[in-house]
């Protein structure tokens, strides 16, 4: 071959040559998800169209929040690149499991088959409380307050604590498709006792819109309380045990709380 011709090949196979390598090899056994990364350098974690504020907020392009920084913060020690995708809510366990995106912030109590995913460790413990107008007389301390009342809840949200208060029809729920609007149909309608949301998103919402500051009254008793978690894909208990170990070390720093005190 020609020494010309030898030259122009070589120019042209190098560079690419050199791409190839530094990309992960593909990996299809037949059991794994369609999307494999070696190590892990891209993180997709879904923030939902609409985010979960304060834990995941959704402005523009700007992704902020408890749980968002959090992993940030993560991620940037294991030299992993977080990205955000908009997966609805109904959509994520499959296209987790499909690996469209490789976690999602959920509670296992809240997940239909929550053994078909890898769990962290609790992020942070999330409540549900019952939001009340200031001037009623409503209070919650047993389940017989709760008899005789109509409450505003989350559409698709299952409440074990009182689903025999519900199905017995001693308790009325009224389902509503965004927190938001469960504050608004209590403060405007006459019709509902109280609203079910979690503590801080509820608190969230009020402190951000005008409207509804300084209308209501928050339980001290909880109708549950559970630890929400990093959930990943099931061929990511690797990366979910390397997250672990960076969480512990946020929480031992003072860093989680820092972080949670900038949303309060």
């Amino acid at each position: 071959m020609p020494t010309t011709i030898l030259r122009l090949l070589l120019l042209i196979t190098l560079p690419i040559a050199a791409v190839r390598a530094d990309q992960p090899p593909p990996v299809d056994n037949g059991t794994q998800p369609e999307v494999q990364r070696e190590e892990q350098r891209v993180f997709r974690l879904n923030v939902s169209p609409n985010g979960y504020p304060p834990y995941l907020i959704v402005r523009d392009d700007h992704i902020s929040g408890i749980f968002w920084d959090v992993m940030s913060a993560a991620t940037r020690n294991m030299n992993v690149q977080l990205e955000a995708v908009q997966v609805p809510r109904k959509r994520v366990d499959q296209m987790l499991l499909r690996g469209y995106m490789e976690g999602s912030l959920r509670a296992p109590d809240w997940t239909r088959e929550p053994h078909r995913f890898v769990w962290s460790d609790v992020v942070v413990y999330a409540q549900e409380v019952f939001f009340y107008l200031k001037d009623t007389e409503f209070h919650f301390d047993t389940l017989n307050d709760l008899r005789g009342k109509t409450i505003l809840t989350h559409l698709g949200y299952k409440y074990p604590t009182l689903q025999g208060l519900f199905q017995a029809g001693e308790a009325f729920r009224f389902d509503v498709s965004q927190d938001e609007n469960q504050l608004r149909y209590l403060l405007h309608s006459g019709r509902f006792n109280a609203a079910i949301l979690e503590r801080r998103v509820g608190r969230w919402i009020i402190r951000n819109n005008a409207t509804l500051q300084d209308q209501f009254l928050v339980s001290d008793n909880s109708v549950s309380n559970v630890g929400l978690r990093l959930m990943a894909r099931p061929d990511m208990a690797d990366f979910v045990a390397r997250f672990n170990a960076e969480l512990e070390r946020i929480k031992a720093s003072g860093e989680l709380d820092r972080i949670i005190s900038r949303y309060q």
